[in-house]
């Protein structure tokens, strides 16, 4: 059970009751990238695992003993990006290169997982571990960021000039439920997710990263007529259950990986939310 920490599902009308750090204790997911282990957090919302892994040596995905499964992926199915310097990601002896960026999904079946960094010792790899419940295999691919076709989306008008790049989804990496990108704000503007949304039938966590240690996000979440606010620096993680938007802008330029879990996988399926009715 090291390193896996449990969170239970939350319901919206408990948003009020929470202060400051009863709001990140549910929801942000801090210290991700610890050297030589693997950090994650099982959440309650569609049973998803977040986690994290900035690898000096070698260090192979653990099973978890709360999974009650021989090997992590027996039941379920990994999204993994590399937010950090170059690294190598070995499934079941079979090796993929990530540079930053780049996305491997792992399906379910694959029993050895190995993380490793391949660049210079003061830029290790830091991968980003997104997984979920799957009742079928698909077979491992790697997605190269360099190589995928952006979406342009927003405007600099509006501060939310950003590109979508799309890894694991129903035109892309074949998954069970997982679906997964990442989003780079264009320079200059500092919106995200704007105007918002909620999804009924599915948990989103956004991961944050390619921001100054020196700045911040101010992340959105609540029911739309009840948003309420978390600081996150870079690097941090934000779990969003069906019922929140999840939205925020920052300080400086930055990027984030967004993955969700639950019960399809169509990207447009999602209940807009127009800027007048945020409260």
């Amino acid at each position: 059970m090291k390193n896996l920490e449990i969170r239970h599902a939350t319901h919206p009308d408990q948003l009020p009751g929470l202060d400051t750090e009863g709001l990140r204790g549910h929801y942000l997911v801090e210290g991700l990238f610890p050297p030589g282990e693997v950090r994650a957090v099982y959440s309650h919302h569609d049973r998803t695992v977040i986690g994290g892994v900035s690898p000096r040596t070698p260090v192979a995905l653990p099973a978890f003993d709360p999974l009650r499964s021989e090997y992590f992926c027996e039941r379920r199915e990994l999204g993994i990006v590399n937010v950090g310097g170059p690294g190598i990601v070995r499934v079941d002896g079979t090796e993929y290169e990530l540079a930053h960026r780049d996305c491997l999904y792992a399906g379910r079946g694959s029993r050895d997982i190995v993380f490793e960094s391949s660049g210079p010792d003061g830029d290790p790899a830091r991968f980003y571990l997104m997984s979920t419940p799957a009742h079928a295999g698909h077979p491992t691919r790697l997605a190269r960021h360099k190589d995928t076709m952006g979406v342009r989306l927003g405007s600099a008008e509006g501060s939310n000039d950003r590109t979508l790049y799309k890894y694991i989804h129903a035109d892309g990496i074949r998954s069970c439920q997982l679906v997964l990108g990442v989003t780079v704000l264009e320079p200059g503007s500092m919106w995200n997710t704007m105007p918002c949304h909620t999804h009924d039938r599915r948990t989103e966590a956004y991961l944050y990263f390619d921001l100054p240690p020196e700045h911040r996000i101010v992340h959105l979440m609540g029911r739309p007529d009840q948003t309420r606010n978390i600081i996150v620096a870079n690097e941090q993680a934000v779990i969003s259950p069906s019922w929140s938007v999840h939205f925020g802008f920052g300080t400086a330029g930055y990027a984030f990986v967004w993955a969700m879990a639950g019960e399809n996988q169509a990207f447009d399926d999602m209940n807009h939310v127009a800027i007048p009715e945020l409260r």
